[in-house]
C-alpha cells in the first residue's frame, strides 16, 4: 500500500498516481488552474483510489457550480458502486463519507466529518483544505479559524505545506475579528511562499476590515506579479483591489479594473467571478451610479448559466445583476423558482440557506430596485445578524449590509440609519462610505454643521 508524504496509507494508489496526487494537492493549495489536469492524471493512473476520487469530488463542489457538482456526484456514485469499503483505511472511509454527504447537498454533515478527520489526522492536507473552504462557503468564521489552528501544532515548520496552512489560518483569524494577528500570520505565510494567493487574500481582508485601503493598494501593487494573473483567485483579488480603489473615490479606475479583470468578453462565466462583478457594480448602484450597459452584459452572463437552486449566495448576486439591469421580472422568476423548490428538500443544506436568508435577501434587493425602500428594510432587518449563514466573507456580505443602510436612509427610517451607521463607524472608523452616509443622515435630520463635518471626514479619508 502506498504512503503519501505525510504518512497516510493510500489504498489502490500506485507510485505514478501518488506523484500526480501530490502535485494536485500542491496545485490546490496554491490555487493553480493546473489542479484539474494533475487530478485527471491521478485518476487515470489510479481510478480506484479513494483518496484521488475524493479529491476529484471536492473539486466538483468547491466552485459552487451546479453542473460541476452534478457531474462529480455521478462520477463518485459510479466509483462507490461495488467498492469494498472493508479494505479502506479509517481515513479513507471518512473522506468517502464526507465527499458523499457534500455531493448529496449536506454541506454541514460534510463539514462535521471533515472536522473529525482533521482531529484524527491533523496532517491530512486535503481534509484541511476542503474543510476550510467549506467553512468559508457556509460563513462559519469560528470554524474557519479553529479548523486550521487546531491542526497546526502537528505540522513541522520545515514542511513546505505549513506555509499555505498559515495563509488559511490568517483568513480564519481575520473573519473572526483578529485583524492584527491575521496580518502577522498572513505575512509569515508569504515569507515562505510569496505566490500563496490565499495568503495574499487573507492579508488583503485585514486591510479591508480596518479601512486601510491605501495600505491595501500598496500591498497589492508591491506583489502584482504574485497574484494578478494565472491563478484561480485572480479575479477575486482584483475585486479586492477595486474595493480599495472605490474608497479613494476613483470610480474611473474602478471601472477600468472591472472591464479588464472582473467581467469582459473573455470571462469564463464562473459563479464565483460573476458574483464579484455583481457585488462591485451593486456598490455603485447604491450610489445611484447605474452603469446600465455593464449591468446588461452581466445579467446576460447570469442568465446563460441557467442555474437551478444550488447555492443561495450565488442566487442573491444573480438577483443583483437582474435588478441592476432593470430586469425585475427575471429576478422575480428566480425567486419564484426557489420558492417552489423549497417544498421538499430534506437534508439539503441549501434549503435552509435559501429559506432563511437567500429569499429574504433576494426579495429585499428586488424591493430596493422598485424603490420600495421600506419593504427592503423590513426584509433585511430581521436577517442582518444572520447573513453569514448563507456563506461568503464579511467583505462580500457588506454589499447587503450597505443595502440596508441605504434603504433605511431612503425610507426615512432615520433612527435605524443612525443606529446602523453608529455601529459601522465605530467598528470601522476609517471608511469614507460610512462618513458620507452619516452626512446624508445629518442632512435629513436638519443638522448642516454635523453633515458638513461628516462629509469633510469622508473626503479626508478618501484622499489619505
Amino acid at each position: 500500500m502506498t504512503t503519501d508524504r505525510h504518512g497516510h496509507l493510500m489504498t489502490d494508489t500506485g507510485a505514478e498516481a501518488l506523484a500526480h496526487y501530490e502535485q494536485a494537492l500542491d496545485d490546490l493549495l496554491f490555487f493553480r488552474p493546473h489542479v484539474m489536469e494533475s487530478t485527471r492524471a491521478a485518476l487515470d493512473a489510479a481510478p480506484r483510489s479513494t483518496a484521488v476520487q475524493s479529491l476529484a469530488a471536492y473539486l466538483g463542489v468547491l466552485g459552487t457550480e451546479e453542473k460541476d457538482a452534478a457531474a462529480a456526484r455521478d462520477a463518485f456514485a459510479g466509483f462507490r458502486a461495488g467498492l469494498d469499503t472493508g479494505k479502506l483505511t479509517p481515513r479513507e472511509r471518512m473522506h468517502l463519507a464526507a465527499a458523499t454527504a457534500w455531493l448529496d447537498g449536506d454541506l454541514h454533515g460534510a463539514g462535521n466529518i471533515l472536522g473529525e478527520l482533521s482531529v484524527a489526522f491533523p496532517r491530512d492536507v486535503l481534509a484541511l483544505f476542503a474543510g476550510h473552504q467549506h467553512d468559508f462557503l457556509t460563513g462559519d468564521a469560528q470554524r474557519l479559524r479553529d479548523r486550521i489552528g487546531g491542526a497546526l501544532d502537528a505540522w513541522d515548520e520545515a514542511d513546505p505545506h505549513q506555509g499555505p496552512l498559515l495563509g488559511m489560518y490568517a483568513f480564519g483569524l481575520e473573519e473572526s475579528g483578529h485583524y492584527e494577528r491575521a496580518e502577522e500570520v498572513g505575512l509569515a505565510a508569504l515569507a515562505r511562499h510569496p505566490r500563496d494567493v490565499w495568503g495574499i487574500h487573507g492579508v488583503v481582508h485585514t486591510y479591508e476590515m480596518r479601512g486601510r485601503f491605501a495600505d491595501g493598494i500598496r500591498f497589492l501593487d508591491a506583489r502584482t506579479d504574485d497574484w494578478s494573473s494565472g491563478t484561480l483567485l485572480t479575479v477575486h483579488n482584483w475585486w479586492h483591489y477595486a474595493l480599495f480603489t472605490l474608497e479613494t473615490g476613483d470610480t474611473a479606475r474602478v471601472l477600468d479594473i472591472y472591464d479588464a479583470a472582473l467581467h469582459h468578453d473573455r470571462s469564463a462565466g464562473m459563479a464565483m467571478e460573476l458574483l464579484d462583478a455583481a457585488a462591485l457594480l451593486w456598490r455603485l448602484y447604491l450610489a445611484e451610479d447605474v452603469r446600465t450597459a455593464r449591468w446588461a452584459r452581466l445579467a446576460d452572463a447570469w442568465e446563460r448559466r441557467q442555474d437551478g437552486p444550488h447555492y443561495a449566495f450565488n442566487d442573491a448576486h444573480a438577483v443583483m445583476a437582474y435588478v441592476g439591469a432593470g430586469r425585475l421580472a427575471q429576478a422575480e422568476r428566480l425567486v419564484g423558482d426557489r420558492e417552489k423548490w423549497l417544498a421538499g428538500q430534506p437534508g439539503v443544506s441549501n434549503r435552509a440557506m435559501t429559506a432563511d436568508i437567500g429569499l429574504p435577501v433576494c426579495r429585499a434587493l428586488i424591493a430596493y430596485g422598485r424603490q420600495d425602500h421600506a419593504t427592503a428594510v423590513d426584509l433585511l432587518l430581521p436577517v442582518r445578524h444572520r447573513l453569514h449563514t448563507f456563506g461568503g466573507s464579511h467583505a462580500q456580505r457588506d454589499a447587503i449590509q450597505r443595502t440596508l443602510v441605504e434603504a433605511s436612509l431612503r425610507s426615512g427610517r432615520t433612527d435605524l440609519a443612525r443606529t446602523l451607521l453608529s455601529e459601522r463607524s465605530r467598528l470601522r472608523p476609517v471608511c469614507p462610505y460610512n462618513w458620507s452616509a452619516k452626512a446624508r443622515l445629518e442632512d435629513q435630520l436638519g443638522a448642516p454643521d454635523r453633515a458638513a463635518a461628516a462629509r469633510a471626514r469622508a473626503a479626508a479619508q478618501s484622499a489619505s
